[in-house]
């Protein structure tokens, strides 16, 4: 049995960091979207919010790209951090177009799929593991 690199090791933490930073965004979102419901302050918070949410999905492309590049596994990871960044760009683009029929339950969804990579990263059998040369 290997064990991780220090690449790998910190990379694990920088993935894990981005990726719950992403999490944490998404939640804040969710809690701004009903403010704009009861107070004045609610559309700044989640305009604000809407920005800082899409640099922590920017965030997680490099980390995951950081995660995998040492070690050379699957670059899966790393698609998936990139399918995430277009719906965040289609978030945005729904959110800036009025359209609650459909902004609303992708960010449903976007923090639903955020929560299982926190899950997955958080995991310790998801490290990544150098690639084995025979």
């Amino acid at each position: 049995m290997t064990r991780p690199t220090a690449a790998a090791q910190g990379g694990g933490t920088f993935l894990k960091a981005a990726t719950a930073l992403q999490t944490l965004t998404l939640f804040f979102q969710s809690v701004t979207a009903g403010m704009l419901l009861t107070s004045s302050h609610g559309y700044l918070m989640h305009d604000i919010g809407s920005k800082v949410m899409y640099a922590a999905a920017m965030l997680y492309v490099l980390a995951t790209f950081l995660a995998w590049r040492p070690g050379g596994g699957s670059p899966r990871p790393v698609l998936y951090a990139t399918g995430f960044l277009l719906l965040a760009s289609a978030q945005v683009a729904l959110g800036v177009a009025h359209v609650p029929a459909l902004h609303v339950p992708l960010g449903v969804v976007m923090f639903a799929l955020s929560t299982l990579a926190l899950a997955r990263a958080l995991d310790p059998r998801s490290l990544p593991r150098p690639a084995v040369r025979p």
